[in-house]
């Protein structure tokens, strides 16, 4: 698990240097009932965010920060409220609750802040955990208006708007997410089974965010709205804004919207609540995996207690990748196939948490890792803290910090999080130097006090009916209270007294006028094609290289050789042992990784500026001088081997194997995982290895994409090691057509024990173009299945409460494209999402787009652009994306005019075309036994699928 050190909150941070300040002598006049609490300005030598930190009278606490290198705004409201403030038997109702608040308030109708967000070109979502709930949307800033509306209106005018059917609706939904996340995912139960041993019954992290199914059953529509009268009144939520904001026309907004709505009670902190545990709690599960999983949880602080630091700094050392004592204990020795340690802390308690996927062949059940597990504890115990171990926790944190400065959206959640819990939006100085002060001494103290000899929960996970393998016999039983709950009487709302029109939907400003990101372009004699960014917003460096071929190259009997001869470039080198080589890079605060899939080979970097130098002498050092050692190989491969076992436990990705298999056929390599199969993976040989790294880590066919703090002319001579690199050209294989029948047939895989079905709707069609048809068609489908608003979700998930989501697109590569359609549903009604998903593309193949539809999809598109350049990540991106297809680099603009001038006849002519169901393939992976009678009635044949494994 990678160390966390300013993760602790799930926060990003920026490098701006920042302190308080004494507000200034004459204040600029503030809108009525707004007050000025403080303000942080940049200061040479901290870190930190600059902000303002604003109070309304009604006690809503307004946190502005202003940043204009990008025409987009993020707009956060953060309640103090999560699982931890719900009553025993109604779990899950603060993240219930969290749904609720997407259907419709007094001003805007059911799904429409949805609708306006995506129409305005935004983005939008909200989150639950134990502590809080926030709401968050990315808009470009002409749309700042708008989105404050749609807040205010769901805070103070969301009652009148709630009704028993959008309440039982939202409810399938919840238990729809629960299945997908926890019920239909192997390990899926191991947090809710470790709190609720580890906690006492009754403790506000003893239940499961999401809640149990039956609290869920018994809760009733005006527990809802008494729970909404409770905790969200404006008093007890922090409105954070960022972005291309001007701060004086922002609080007039906020005060104009916000400013009515009436406080709420009175909400106080709530008592810090860790625990501790008397004596080892064993618990077994018995679920449908492959590789049994131990883990063991201590209990330990609070977050931000002063042991916090020391604990995740002893986390790394532990745990937290290559360099640590897990991994030379467990993962290279090979008797776990992953194993971490994490310190994951929330407001009331932490948990220190040991996690290790055995390795079949080389563990013969969990108690003898257990027992290497203290082993590895008592070796620490002995080790003691090692200079490096410091060294590369320090770089992690410089690192992480100066990275989470990229988006405004990690700047906006850091000061929301930080005032919701400590009232001090910038602790990013203040944790940055809490963790660098950790001492050795400080490590060996808090591993004394909170994990040696102490006792823990130990969990096994193991397969159906292998109760043997389990670490120990089961010695605690996990009771739930029992409680008898009422529900709760609905308050009566008093709509807010207002002088204005709140009806009214904003108007948006003067849409921002978009830059396409400038680029440098060199081409080396070698054949490798650069294209540069040069950008100071962060000291930061990313590069992508992409070899192309990747698993296209792979002989069809050996699939998978060029993921792993990836793999094994992340291994020992000449010079380095893997260990070795991981120490180097962490102590920088860098990373470089090799991966294969699709139709590259890539290589990643990510460096401070200043580290810059170091770390391209690593990846040289990576790149050219592999060991290839027999040991490395043979541990990635049995790893790999395992890993493609447990895969086959996940019914989505048995779902996409279908997919693959059926359009490509399973004697095509396009047809197979880019990772391979049991038996191409058996076949390999290290010399295997040793020829595809001859012969294709060649310069010859190749794109280098570099964004970052850094000039051409530097960048030129930095990367000459790359123009001097010499390899032999290769041929790319000829790509095969589609192996698909023409016969439209219903595939059943299938999955026994299931907790869902994974449906998928697929059929040939054609490979990705910039301006074409291929471009065309996904406009089309942009109503059809492209939004959460779109008719195949609003109607399996927000009308029948079949799923929790459902979506179409088509897919286009470079060589062939597909139309695929999907959701993952309810097991008892199979049957009937899948009719309700050929009924929504039969009448959308019939009659296509409405004149709404066609409006929506322009403003959401055109508008949207704001929001596509922000990041380095981002234009990373658009720049491959330019190399990868061969593109001008305006060929934004002249989608954007096709936007601007299709019409409705056009569309609707693909849709016709391109719609037909009867050429449909249908693939159901399910539980046979229980929804094989629901498929009788699709009018098609019915074919066992078997995959390729």
């Amino acid at each position: 698990m990678p160390f966390k050190p300013l993760l602790l909150l799930s926060c990003l941070f920026t490098l701006v240097a920042c302190v308080q300040s004494p507000l200034p002598a004459t204040s600029p006049i503030l809108p009525e009932g707004v007050t000025l609490i403080e303000q942080h300005t940049p200061q040479e030598g901290e870190t930190g965010i600059a902000y303002k930190k604003y109070q309304l009278d009604n006690g809503l606490t307004v946190v502005l920060h202003a940043d204009d290198s990008d025409p987009l705004v993020h707009v956060d409201v953060t309640y103090y409220v999560g699982s931890a403030r719900e009553e025993l038997g109604k779990s899950g109702f603060a993240h219930f609750f969290e749904h609720m608040m997407f259907q419709g308030s007094e001003n805007v109708e059911d799904e429409q802040h949805f609708k306006m967000i995506t129409e305005a070109g935004g983005n939008l979502n909200g989150t639950t955990n134990s502590d809080r709930t926030n709401y968050y949307q990315t808009v470009p800033a002409n749309q700042l208006e708008k989105v404050l509306w749609l807040e205010a209106d769901r805070m103070g005018f969301l009652l009148p708007a709630v009704t028993q059917q959008k309440f039982e609706v939202q409810r399938e939904t919840v238990k729809n997410e629960r299945a997908q996340r926890v019920d239909n995912q192997p390990y899926g139960l191991r947090s809710e089974k470790t709190a609720e041993a580890l906690y006492p019954a009754g403790h506000p992290y003893s239940w499961p965010v999401i809640g149990y199914t039956e609290d869920l059953d018994r809760v009733g529509v005006d527990d809802l709205k008494a729970f909404f009268d409770r905790w969200y009144g404006p008093n007890n939520a922090v409105l954070t804004i960022g972005g291309d904001i001007d701060e004086a026309r922002t609080l007039i907004w906020v005060e104009k919207y916000f400013g009515s709505i009436p406080r709420g009670p009175q909400v106080d902190k709530m008592d810090k609540q860790p625990v501790s545990l008397a004596e080892d709690r064993y618990l077994t599960i018995e679920d449908n995996v492959h590789l049994p999983l131990l883990q063991v949880t201590l209990p330990t602080v609070h977050v931000r207690h002063e042991d916090e630091a020391p604990l995740d700094v002893l986390s790394d050392i532990l745990g937290g990748g290559k360099n640590s004592l897990f991994y030379k204990n467990l993962v290279k020795d090979g008797y776990a196939v992953n194993a971490v340690v994490g310190h994951p802390c929330q407001e009331l308690a932490c948990e220190f948490q040991l996690i290790a996927l055995a390795h079949p062949q080389r563990t013969a059940n969990l108690s003898e890792l257990k027992q290497r597990i203290d082993a590895t504890l008592a070796e620490f115990e002995q080790r003691g803290v090692q200079p490096d171990d410091l060294t590369r926790v320090k770089a992690s944190i410089l690192s992480s910090t100066i990275f989470g400065l990229q988006s405004v959206s990690g700047k906006v959640s850091t000061l929301a999080i930080n005032e919701t819990f400590e009232g001090k939006p910038d602790l990013v100085q203040y944790d940055l130097a809490r963790y660098r002060a950790v001492t050795a001494n400080d490590v060996m103290r808090v591993y004394e006090r909170y994990i040696k000899d102490k006792a823990a929960v130990v969990l096994s996970i193991v397969p159906q009916g292998q109760t043997a393998l389990a670490a120990a016999e089961h010695n605690f039983s996990i009771t739930r209270p029992d409680v008898s709950v009422e529900s709760q009487q609905a308050p009566e709302w008093q709509p807010p007294q207002d002088d204005f029109d709140r009806s009214k939907e904003p108007e948006a400003g003067p849409a921002p006028l978009i830059s396409l990101p400038e680029y440098w372009q060199s081409k080396f004699e070698n054949g490798m094609v650069l294209v540069g960014h040069s950008n100071d917003e962060t000291p930061t460096v990313t590069l992508n290289l992409s070899l192309e071929g990747g698993p296209l190259l792979d002989p069809l009997d050996k699939a998978g050789l060029a993921s792993i001869t990836a793999m094994m470039m992340n291994e020992s080198t000449h010079k380095y042992s893997t260990e070795e080589i991981a120490n180097e890079l962490a102590k920088l605060g860098s990373a470089i990784s090799f991966s294969a899939s699709g139709r590259y080979t890539q290589i990643t970097l990510s460096s401070l500026t200043e580290n810059l130098d170091q770390t391209l002498e690593l990846l040289k050092e990576k790149l050219f001088n592999p060991a290839f050692l027999e040991q490395d190989f043979e541990r990635i491969r049995q790893q790999l081997l395992q890993s493609l076992q447990q895969q086959v436990k996940r019914p989505e990705a048995l779902a996409s194997r279908a997919v693959r298999q059926l359009l490509m056929g399973s004697d095509n390599r396009l047809g197979l995982p880019d990772s391979g199969t049991l038996a191409s993976i058996q076949a390999l040989k290290l010399e295997d290895i040793k020829a595809f790294y001859q012969q294709y880590y060649s310069p010859a066919i190749s794109k280098l994409v570099l964004v970052g703090d850094i000039g051409q002319a530097d960048a030129l001579q930095a990367l000459d090691f790359l123009r001097q690199w010499q390899g032999q050209d290769y041929q790319l294989p000829q790509v095969a057509d589609f192996a698909i029948e023409a016969q439209p047939r219903l595939y059943l895989v299938d999955h026994p024990g299931s907790a869902q079905s994974v449906i998928r709707i697929v059929k040939p069609d054609l490979p990705y173009d910039a301006t074409g048809e291929q471009f065309r068609s996904k406009l089309m489908n942009f109503p059809l299945g492209g939004m959460f608003n779109s008719r195949i979700n609003l109607n399996l998930r927000e009308d029948k409460g079949y799923t929790y989501g459902a979506s179409s697109r088509f897919v286009g590569g470079k060589t062939l494209g597909w139309f695929q359609a999907g959701a993952s549903v309810k097991l008892e009604n199979t049957g009937d999402a899948l009719r309700e998903f050929l009924t929504e593309i039969d009448t959308y193949q019939q009659h296509g787009l409405t004149a709404e539809e066609l409006s929506s999809l322009r403003l959401a598109y055109l508008q949207g652009e704001a929001l596509d350049y922000e990041t380095p990540a981002q234009k990373a991106r658009f720049l491959r994306h330019l190399l990868t297809f061969d593109l001008p680099a305006d060929y934004v603009r002249e989608q954007q005019q096709i936007i601007r001038t299709i019409g409705l006849a056009e569309l609707n002519q693909l849709s016709r075309e391109k719609l037909k169901a009867e050429q449909m393939q249908i693939i159901v992976v399910g539980d046979k036994a229980q929804i094989l009678e629901q498929l009788a009635g699709t009018d098609r044949e019915i074919v066992e699928l078997t995959l390729s494994l």
